[in-house]
């Protein structure tokens, strides 16, 4: 099929997303989300196989995925190497995903990519979705201007997914818990193999997850070597600085003592220690000091914990799953003053309000907004508002306004400067809010 570059966009977005819930196939159906590699092998052979033309730190994890891809894209870049890093979602525009040395790819170059991709689909045994043709696009750019590494995040799982082309030299896993049990399977156990899938026989594993029953799923890809969180790295000191966290970190190669990370949230010097670990397992050697202070330093994780406004004090965090609720619980808990807090809140369908608002401590805010994700999978905001009322939120304190735009508009006008406003539940209502509030 021709597509012209100025028409790739609409021909993208007709694709299975299943991001979204939108989209149909060009043709044919997409089969499971875990067969995604397989149609993914034969995209990639028709391009060339770029994904063979540079390593690979390939990233996956139920949570902090994003945030440790771009903490080790921004330590490498600091060491001198040019860096793409492939990542997903997106909060405002699709080219975040696809970054080289900090900068998203340029339109034209996406479209051109788009393009090419869509000039060899109809060659394909099976239709590629949105994320697999992104995933092609990415990973044909990263070869085509010559990166010396790219970060690779997995969109799903692992051992099934479209990025699972690429042959990391270092696989990254941050953790292991339930999430996405309609696609991987029920159990952690389940969730564990299919991480695994990541990991090249011989290649450096850095594995955040310590569970002794789980961590033998990774041990039995036969890595060439392994470095465990908390035995071979870690965090020793975790303290609050203004504006982030100050960090005493560990490697297998250094210590870092007295470092800044400029971001919130005390789970984020976990992701700090090991995106430091995966860089120096690439580069084989230990960091400057001054590189790492400057690179932690630098580094940025829009929509997770990203203050946005003051007086009132607004405040981002897409949260996927209960872990990830009670992680902002504990950073709002720590790091931001004891003032009521108007909570606006949206969930995709296959989230338990109950156990979510539970873990958000919504008993406890002063307000809650309820909205539906910009998708079609978003929870239906009176079910998540019934679900406040079971938990013991009194009626007076819910309100429903379904369109998230409108919500946070609510929010800032009637919120008083004292208060604490947290937008949080989907990235499909972080990016929409981030849209009205970051200009």
């Amino acid at each position: 099929m021709t597509v012209d570059p100025r028409h790739a966009r609409a021909w993208l977005d007709a694709h299975v997303n299943l991001e979204t819930g939108v989209g149909v196939p060009a043709r044919g159906g997409v089969g499971k989300r875990l067969l995604a590699v397989e149609r993914e092998r034969p995209l990639m052979e028709l391009l060339g196989s770029p994904q063979l033309e540079e390593p690979v730190v390939h990233v996956t994890g139920t949570n902090g995925k994003t945030s440790v891809a771009r903490m080790t894209s921004t330590l490498l870049q600091a060491a001198g190497l040019s860096v793409g890093t492939y990542t997903s979602p997106h909060l405002a525009r699709v080219n975040e995903r696809i970054v080289r040395n900090g900068e998203p790819i340029g339109d034209d170059e996406l479209d051109e990519l788009l393009a090419t991709v869509a000039a060899v689909e109809e060659l394909l045994p099976d239709a590629p979705s949105y994320f697999e043709i992104l995933t092609a696009a990415a990973l044909r750019w990263f070869g085509d201007v010559a990166v010396d590494v790219a970060v690779v995040e997995v969109g799903l799982g692992g051992t099934g997914d479209a990025t699972n082309v690429v042959r990391g030299d270092v696989a990254v896993v941050t953790n292991v818990s339930l999430d996405h049990v309609e696609y991987i399977g029920p159990t952690l156990e389940d969730i564990a193999a299919e991480k695994a899938g990541i990991v090249e026989p011989g290649a450096a594993l850095v594995l955040g997850e310590t569970d002794p029953t789980l961590v033998p799923y990774f041990l039995r890809r036969e890595p060439g070597s392994v470095a465990v969180r908390d035995v071979d790295f870690g965090v020793r000191a975790n303290r609050l600085a203004v504006g982030g966290r100050l960090l005493d970190l560990y490697t297998p190669s250094s210590n870092y003592d007295d470092v800044f990370l400029g971001l919130h949230g005390a789970h984020q010097a976990d992701n700090a220690a090991l995106a430091l670990t995966a860089a120096e397992s690439f580069l084989g050697r230990a960091l400057d000091a001054d590189l790492v202070a400057d690179a932690f330093r630098a580094v940025e994780t829009p929509g997770r914990l990203e203050v946005v406004g003051h007086q009132p004090l607004v405040l981002l965090d897409g949260v996927k799953n209960v872990a990830g609720a009670h992680a902002l619980r504990v950073a709002l808990a720590e790091e931001f003053a004891d003032s009521p807090r108007t909570l606006v809140v949206g969930l995709m369908r296959e989230k338990a309000p109950h156990e979510m608002l539970d873990a958000l401590g919504a008993i406890d805010a002063a307000r809650i907004i309820c909205c539906r994700p910009d998708s079609p999978r978003g929870h239906d905001p009176v079910v998540v508002a019934d679900a406040a009322y079971d938990l013991g939120v009194d009626r007076e304190r819910v309100e429903v306004v379904a369109d998230v735009r409108a919500a946070v508009r609510l929010a800032v006008d009637s919120t008083s400067p004292e208060w604490q406003i947290v937008i949080t539940g989907s990235l499909y209502v972080v990016s929409p809010a981030r849209a009205v509030l970051v200009h």
